[in-house]
């Protein structure tokens, strides 16, 4: 078996997740890229969290919440395609955490020219996204709620029917222009 197979689940053969010493290697990764842009922007960057908790569909993401941010990494999606993820994800992520640590946050696109150029200082490819079979990748599997309206019974997934339960939304077939009632 290749790096990044794993076990069978039913007919699917799932991925496992890249271990502690790919880890470290992504994180080794991370940390060269921030190395890079402070001898690009002759300033100091505060080193930045990683984490391997990542799950889905996506394969990195910089999180930021209040002032505190942080990189996470699908560490199924770096198994399956780890060279890939190396080249390409991880500056891209490194580049989200420069954007927001020379910018900050307001009137700055994800991917917009501010991002683009560290890219480009970086020698990165600025593709957003990518298009690779993640069969054998865990799937998050978001639940739904059954709705009804005045035609027909509806899923509604749990973030909207959160906001429903809260008050703060609430939701009309397209077909018949009724609301939507939880039948649950």
């Amino acid at each position: 078996m290749s790096a990044g197979c794993g076990y069978e689940e039913g007919a699917a053969v799932l991925v496992e997740p890249i271990g502690k010493v790919q880890q470290r290697e992504v994180t080794a990764a991370t940390e060269h890229y921030r190395q890079q842009a402070q001898d690009i922007y002759k300033r100091r960057f505060t080193p930045v969290p990683v984490l391997f908790d990542l799950a889905g569909r996506t394969a990195g993401m910089f999180k930021l919440v209040g002032r505190r941010g942080w990189i996470r990494y699908n560490p199924w999606i770096f198994a399956k395609y780890f060279e890939e993820n190396l080249r390409d994800t991880v500056p891209h992520e490194v580049a989200h955490f420069i954007v927001y640590e020379l910018y900050g946050t307001r009137g700055i696109k994800p991917h917009g020219r501010q991002w683009r150029a560290v890219m480009e200082h970086f020698g990165a490819d600025q593709g957003v996204t990518f298009d690779l079979d993640l069969e054998g990748v865990p799937q998050r599997q978001q639940r739904t709620h059954p709705y009804r309206c005045g035609c027909r019974l509806h899923e509604v997934s749990s973030t909207r029917h959160n906001r429903v339960q809260l008050g703060v939304g609430s939701y009309r077939c397209r077909l018949c222009g009724s609301d939507l009632a939880y039948v649950g």
